[in-house]
């Protein structure tokens, strides 16, 4: 009797024990979901706040909604609370109408009006107005949004980017005989593009913000700073469009990700760009380049997606976990490959 009373006693103490230990802390978290060379970032705050960067194509069964609504279950969530769209081109904001019918969204981001003429990218414009309706904000650069404890400055948008360097850690400028190139007058000039910051940890995402509006962040001041982890503008300096490298160089990134699709973005030019960042540390891709050649993509347990053909691609995403420290872990669902780094 007295030892059964012992064993309840000491079961009763480890059950309150257990109830009473902290939970481990939660990382801010970010997915890059394949949305086969389309854009579709999200992003979880420590706090469980969310912000969908992007929505992928249209079409295809909403193929790319589908996937986004699954990374949103694994990451825990029920809604969206801010979606930002970068620009109205297809691989941006063709997804809105399908996310918005799977997953509540609470607030809607974007840089103003569409300036294209082209009757494609105005239905997607008009489409995306339709459903933001009041809960549409129209950002400017210097604009600050928060994610609980997480802070994005708004650096570009409506073809302006920052007046003034940022206040905060270290600047190298690599401003030594730039190639300036023909202001871009499409969609792609206007992108949405922020800093997160989350203590020592930063992430860029410019959208696809062209090779002269990339100059004015650079040059004759780089106005951004140093950064951790970068996402590959235009899905991996597509075409030389992007990819400025008084810019790229300047940000001296520790690592790189590129959000390009099997034939979509990423070349062999984009990926020497993105080589010859001072001190990186690596490259992870959304798929394998199938018009680069092996020298020109990174190592395969790196790469989400090792094909293209309809019937091997399974959407993978690869998943960067920042802890409060700013260390942070980057996996591969594909095979659960997984690397951590200690932010610079």
């Amino acid at each position: 009797m007295l030892r059964n009373l012992v064993v309840f006693l000491m079961l009763a103490s480890l059950a309150f024990g257990q109830q009473r230990r902290p939970q481990r802390p939660r990382t801010l978290d970010i997915y890059w979901i394949d949305v086969e060379g389309g854009a579709a970032t999200l992003i979880i705050s420590p706090t469980g706040e969310s912000m969908l960067v992007d929505t992928g194509f249209p079409g295809q069964e909403d193929r790319d909604a589908k996937r986004i609504a699954q990374a949103a279950v694994t990451a825990g969530l029920s809604r969206i609370d801010h979606l930002l769209i970068t620009h109205y081109h297809a691989d941006h904001v063709g997804g809105v109408p399908a996310i918005a019918k799977l997953v509540p969204i609470r607030n809607f981001y974007d840089h103003g009006p569409n300036i294209e003429t082209d009757p494609r990218t105005a239905k997607f414009f008009d489409d995306y107005v339709a459903l933001a309706k009041n809960k549409r904000n129209s950002l400017i650069p210097g604009d600050k949004l928060s994610l609980g404890n997480i802070e994005l400055t708004i650096v570009s948008s409506a073809g302006k980017v920052i007046p003034n360097r940022l206040e905060r850690g270290f600047f190298t400028t690599r401003c030594d005989n730039p190639q300036q190139k023909p202001a871009d007058t499409t969609e792609n000039s206007q992108s949405v593009g922020f800093l997160l910051t989350y203590n020592k940890f930063s992430f860029l995402d410019l959208g696809d913000l062209t090779w002269d509006r990339e100059m004015e962040l650079a040059c004759p001041v780089n106005k951004i700073g140093e950064v951790t982890l970068l996402q590959a503008t235009h899905h991996g300096f597509s075409n030389g469009q992007s990819g400025n490298p008084a810019l790229i160089n300047s940000l001296r990134p520790q690592v790189v990700v590129v959000n390009n699709g099997a034939r979509k973005g990423f070349s062999n030019g984009g990926y020497e760009a993105i080589q010859q960042i001072p001190d990186l540390q690596d490259i992870w891709q959304g798929h394998v380049g199938e018009s680069n050649d092996a020298a020109h993509n990174t190592a395969q347990d790196k790469i989400a997606n090792l094909s293209g053909a309809a019937t091997e691609d399974k959407g993978y995403w690869i998943k960067a976990s920042i802890a409060a420290d700013g260390s942070f872990t980057i996996t591969n669902a594909r095979n659960n490959y997984s690397q951590t780094y200690n932010v610079r």
